[in-house]
């Protein structure tokens, strides 16, 4: 009893401390990943897998896929463009998280940027995330055709948050935007969930004034 009480204390000291944090808005360019290692992130996946899902080698950051989770920053962002450079090595499935909120899990409260081979430019919106768009269920479809490139070629995926609103860009084409979004800051994540993967960049810009 007197360890779940402990469990259930260490829990919310950590909810109110995430809670708590003041969201960043970018001034200037930040570069997320850092080429060297896994600084500023915080994993998280589903089962203690041996091995490592995420690792660094020869400046690009590499993803196995499984177990399913995520890499996250340590900080909570807003009002910024987000850009990922990535590609597969093995088609799958994985994604780009925006405004992550609450306690570790799979998923946490979040609105996923589908970046799932052929299905790239999708909304989920998860365990109570919200938007105007989402009628039923959790998905907003995206509202244009496939422009991700073939497997093996880089993509530039880029996600905009402009206060509560989220678009998605992938190789410069707009797919789709979602508006009204709750919450509307948080931590920024990528997926991991059965695609192999690598990515050279991720980076945070201001808005255009």
């Amino acid at each position: 009893m007197k360890k779940l009480l402990l469990m259930a204390i260490c829990a919310a000291a950590v909810l109110a401390a995430r809670a708590a944090e003041q969201p960043v808005t970018p001034q200037a360019k930040v570069e997320l990943f850092n080429g060297k290692d896994l600084t500023g992130w915080v994993t998280h996946s589903r089962t203690n897998a041996p091995g490592q899902v995420w690792s660094v080698q020869d400046g690009l950051l590499k993803c196995v896929g499984k177990p399913s989770g995520y890499l996250r920053t340590e900080k909570a962002y807003a009002n910024y463009r987000a850009t990922v450079e990535w590609r597969f090595t093995k088609a799958g499935n994985t994604g780009v998280l925006v405004h992550m909120n609450g306690r570790e899990r799979i998923w946490p409260a979040c609105i996923e940027c589908q970046g799932m081979h052929k299905a790239q430019g999708d909304m989920y919106f998860w365990n109570g995330a919200k938007a105007k768009e989402l009628t039923q269920g959790v998905k907003v479809p995206r509202k244009g055709a496939d422009a991700e490139k073939p497997v093996g070629e880089w993509n530039t995926y880029q996600v905009i948050c402009a206060r509560d609103t989220v678009t998605i860009l992938v190789n410069g084409q707009e797919l789709n935007r979602a508006t009204g979004c709750t919450p509307a800051t948080g931590q920024f994540g990528l997926q991991s969930e059965g695609a192999q993967l690598e990515v050279r960049r991720v980076t945070l810009e201001p808005l255009a004034p």
